[in-house]
């Protein structure tokens, strides 16, 4: 698609979501991207349509940040693919918040920012806190239940969040001090998220944020048998994203999504406008990015809008509201799950097959011995195909690909393409 075609009849990638209205659906989130107010604004600029801050704490409530505090996973080419960090909420004072909320939307008065609070399980504190941000303007309140680090160990962050009475109270409480838009942030280190969100659904959330990091130890330093990151030869469970937590949290917002009638800002390993599509279909209205930025930049929002715009373009869709759920719907038991189709290995490109023999290891020592070599020639045994399809999957240059559907009757299978 050319560009002037793309400018002339540009896709609407608005959204509105839980009462706010947003230019685009991309939302720094609640992390260290939003620590401070220069790093909002500079974000504002580059074309975000929100901004969370970091989360802001009552100011009697001590923290003090270890140093390191981030790790980060690699792949065998040395990619980073997962993310680690125990650094703890805002050092910033509330002061502070207040003053940089009014001066934010003043400047920007189109932007969505959203204050994200955390507190104790009193009243009080949470009363006070909410009412501070609103009184400094900001567009709503996202309330930490699901931080899965340092903050638990005081009684509060998931600890709320793994609880679904005392998350539903606090909810209650904050919705009955403000007039603001209020947004529960839920963890993923649960056994039943979607039973959380009913909670606090019925206790009057507007919205619901899902995930936050995933508890984790990223690995051991093999020369001292320390577990990483180390702080002076020790280290603690710490949150997981980026990239590798995507289908953690593409699971987490559809069981979400079906439980409950309530907007979702999708979260966990949002990183291009492909990552955001998956989100809203199943289920996430807009989503929030953090690793992606801390890695890669600001600059990331250009290629994920115009991205964005053309598959609308492309798909012809004329607002990301009508196609918010779709996949969701299409979410059912294994055991509904169809056994009447099956599909089939077959090889698609077989010029371009390099005999890596990945497809061979994995079906021979994995599967059920369809696939076998001729020289140097890969041979796939249709009648012993189960249509696993693990060998599409290993193939590096997508040589074999899957053929379907086919139509299982007894022990034949029929093709009916």
């Amino acid at each position: 698609m050319d560009t002037d075609s793309i400018n002339r009849n540009e896709a609407d990638v608005s959204v509105t979501i839980g009462g706010l209205h947003l230019e685009n659906p991309f939302i720094l989130a609640s992390a260290p991207p939003t620590s401070d107010g220069n790093f909002i604004r500079k974000a504002f600029q580059m074309g975000w349509g929100g901004a969370v801050i970091k989360t802001i704490k009552p100011d009697e409530m001590e923290i003090s940040d270890v140093s390191p505090r981030f790790g980060v996973l690699k792949d065998k080419q040395g990619q980073n693919i997962g993310f680690e960090n125990f650094e703890l909420v805002s050092k910033k004072n509330c002061d502070y918040w207040v003053e940089e909320i009014r001066a934010i939307k003043k400047e920007y008065p189109a932007k969505v920012l959203i204050a994200s609070i955390m507190a104790d399980v009193s009243l009080k504190s949470w009363k006070n806190l909410a009412f501070k941000m609103e009184r400094a303007g900001a567009d709503a309140l996202e309330l930490n239940f699901s931080c899965p680090h340092g903050m638990p160990e005081k009684g509060i962050g998931s600890a709320i969040g793994q609880s679904a009475e005392i998350a539903a109270m606090i909810t209650k409480w904050v919705k009955e001090a403000v007039n603001l838009p209020v947004i529960v942030k839920l963890t993923p280190n649960v056994t039943d998220i979607a039973a959380i969100a009913r909670q606090v659904a019925a206790a009057g959330a507007d919205a619901i944020a899902a995930i936050n990091t995933v508890q984790c130890l990223m690995g051991v330093d093999l020369d001292t048998l320390s577990p990483l990151p180390a702080v002076n030869g020790y280290s603690t469970y710490g949150g997981y994203s980026g990239y590798a937590v995507k289908p953690v949290g593409l699971r987490c917002v559809a069981q979400i999504a079906n439980a409950v009638e309530l907007p979702v800002y999708g979260i966990g390993g949002v990183g291009t406008w492909q990552d955001a599509i998956e989100y809203i279909a199943v289920g996430a209205s807009a989503v929030q990015i953090c690793t992606a930025a801390m890695l890669e930049g600001f600059q990331i929002i250009q290629p994920m809008l115009a991205g964005l715009k053309s598959y609308m373009q492309e798909k012809e869709i004329k607002k990301l509201a009508d196609i918010c759920g779709i996949a969701a719907k299409k979410m059912t038991s294994h055991t509904n799950l169809s056994r009447e189709y099956a599909a089939k290995a077959f090889l698609a490109n077989p010029a371009e097959c390099t005999f890596c023999r990945k497809c061979l290891v994995a079906c021979n020592e994995s599967a059920y011995g369809a696939i076998q070599a001729r020289g140097r020639q890969i041979q796939i045994d249709e009648s012993k195909c189960d249509g696993c399809s693990l060998c599409s999957l290993v193939c590096p240059k997508q040589v074999i690909k899957m053929k379907a559907p086919y139509y299982r009757q007894g022990q034949e299978l029929r093709n009916i393409v």
